[in-house]
């Protein structure tokens, strides 16, 4: 669903994305993790095509339509600057299959406003709602688009506990689906506990891609995130402690 080989992103001089290759198959559910400024946000948007970068990204290849039918993407910012109802924002995310699949485009805004727990805000001006609710619509916007791909930069940040799990169950069930996601993120609990994979950046470079129990060492902890963790897999799933820091 993603190919990037050698994707290098500058800044002036200064790669912040450094020569990362990696894919994206159907089912993965991938954790984008790193420290803050270790070039996830760089990497998203260039592999969306929307940072100008040397090597390729096979999203950043296609045409605008066909990107946006491959790939739905959802940045950090969360800007609603119309006052659309919840509805009608969420049917946005249907603009690149054009109008010739109205009927299908309908069912998709319900299903995401569903999934979401956003039922009874549909008729509610977007602007009105809380910062976390307005998250929850934007990311039921990119789940109406029904792209097999979704780039998230971010989407917990500011949710409740329990949204920010029901939305890692929601990413969870698309890549079940046969669909894939990857979502930058900084709870490495949540990272663990739902991500098939983890792709980690530290200083612009990919140093680790694995499942989380492969990923998540001690002495990746401690060098990566200056943190002392306890990690391990159980019955019930992934369970991850932080313990101490030890210095930046």
């Amino acid at each position: 669903m993603l190919k990037l080989e050698n994707l290098t992103v500058l800044r002036g001089e200064c790669p912040v994305v450094d020569h990362v290759s990696a894919q994206v198959a159907p089912g993965e559910l991938i954790g984008l993790i790193g420290p803050n400024g270790a070039g996830k946000t760089s990497l998203l948007r260039g592999a969306m095509g929307l940072l100008s970068h040397r090597g390729d990204s096979s999203l950043s290849a296609l045409d605008p339509m066909a990107r946006a039918r491959a790939a739905a993407w959802l940045p950090q910012a969360r800007e609603i600057a119309w006052g659309l109802s919840v509805a009608d924002l969420v049917a946005l995310g249907r603009l690149p299959h054009g109008r010739d699949q109205a009927t299908r485009g309908a069912a998709a805004v319900e299903e995401a406003l569903r999934r979401m727990g956003l039922d009874t805000y549909r008729d509610r001006a977007a602007t009105q709602l809380s910062g976390g609710e307005q998250a929850r619509v934007l990311i039921a916007r990119a789940l109406a688009q029904e792209s097999p791909l979704i780039l998230a930069d971010e989407p917990i940040a500011g949710l409740d506990p329990a949204a920010q799990i029901a939305t890692m169950q929601v990413f969870s069930a698309h890549a079940q689906a046969g669909g894939a996601v990857v979502t930058s993120l900084h709870d490495l609990g949540l990272a663990a506990r739902h991500c098939t994979r983890l792709w980690v950046m530290d200083r612009g470079r990919l140093v680790a891609d694995g499942p989380p129990g492969e990923v998540l060492t001690e002495t990746l902890l401690a060098q990566v995130f200056h943190i002392r963790a306890h990690f391990k897999i159980t019955s019930e799933g992934a369970v991850f402690q932080p313990l101490s820091t030890l210095g930046i």
